[in-house]
């Protein structure tokens, strides 16, 4: 069986919950996942019980995650490998790392952070999630570099994976993975139709679609559910769902009404007239843009 240690970075906060977890994978040679922040304690116990490292590797460039790898990777003789990391060497969608008792795959999932990668092991078909699942919680999207099309696509190539275990970025191990990636989708699913219903009534501001769908929740966690429902509305706005009127504080949103092409009527999505099979039928002639009507 492949060993997999734990090592909990002593950094814990309302975002990194109990603190980040620095993963160690394999054995004499290992790899390490998100040596965490830039603290000598935990990067010399991770050092320790590492021994022999193969890689650094960073799941995304955040600091929680990031600022101690350059300093593990100096003591341990490794290099770092992530997406965008400076100074790291890049880490590919599908790159192998072979460690003892077998090896271990990025997986590239953008969403929470444009530059994130997870970890694959299918000895024991263990996920390293990053911050893309958090073993409490949900992962919080914050546009722009933030993106939820690009994340409900990372949940998705995850659930493809089969894993049987989640080792998320912070909080404890998740034994349902495949029901965890299903509650995540399901969560999404859902907080896209609150935001649908409460544009129904009319044009709301992010600050008033927040008082709506968190009034539950304290006044104190509002600011960052700004940012998640910005990222719903960002989303809903690229399928032509939404559409924003205004800019700053006085910007708005709305449904968006239905787009239908001016020649046959077909409903379309993004700018322009015309859909495209009418386009085509028109640079072809009038008898196949005629065509192109009936």
């Amino acid at each position: 069986m492949i060993r997999i240690v734990r090592v909990l970075a002593p950094n814990p906060s309302v975002y990194t919950l109990e603190g980040t977890n620095t993963w160690i994978v394999g054995e004499d040679p290992a790899v390490v996942i998100d040596p965490g922040p830039d603290d000598d304690g935990h990067l010399r116990e991770v050092a320790w019980l590492a021994g022999p490292v193969v890689a650094v590797l960073v799941t995304h460039d955040h600091e929680d995650h990031a600022a101690g790898a350059s300093a593990l990777a100096a003591t341990v003789g490794a290099p770092v490998r992530a997406v965008r990391l400076p100074g790291a060497a890049p880490l590919e969608d599908g790159r192998r790392f072979a460690v003892g008792g077998g090896s271990v795959e990025a997986v590239a999932t953008p969403g929470h952070a444009a530059d994130h990668v997870a970890l694959w092991e299918p000895v024991t078909r263990s996920l390293f999630t990053g911050d893309a699942v958090l073993g409490r919680g949900t992962s919080f999207i914050d546009p722009p570099d933030g993106d939820l099309v690009a994340y409900l696509a990372s949940l998705d190539r995850m659930l493809a994976l089969g894993p049987r275990t989640i080792r998320p970025g912070h909080g404890p191990v998740l034994t349902d993975a495949m029901g965890t990636l299903r509650e995540y989708r399901e969560h999404r699913e859902e907080r896209e139709r609150q935001v649908l219903e409460a544009l129904a009534d009319g044009p709301r501001s992010v600050d008033e679609l927040v008082a709506t769908i968190y009034a539950d929740h304290p006044a104190d966690v509002h600011p960052l559910a700004a940012r998640s429902v910005t990222a719903h509305l960002r989303k809903l706005e690229a399928e032509d769902r939404a559409a924003k009127t205004g800019h700053g504080v006085g910007q708005t949103w709305a449904l968006a009404s239905p787009k239908t092409c001016a020649r046959c009527g077909a409903r379309m999505r993004g700018a322009g007239t015309y859909c495209r099979r009418c386009l085509v039928a028109m640079l072809q002639g009038p008898g196949a843009a005629d065509a192109a009507t009936t």
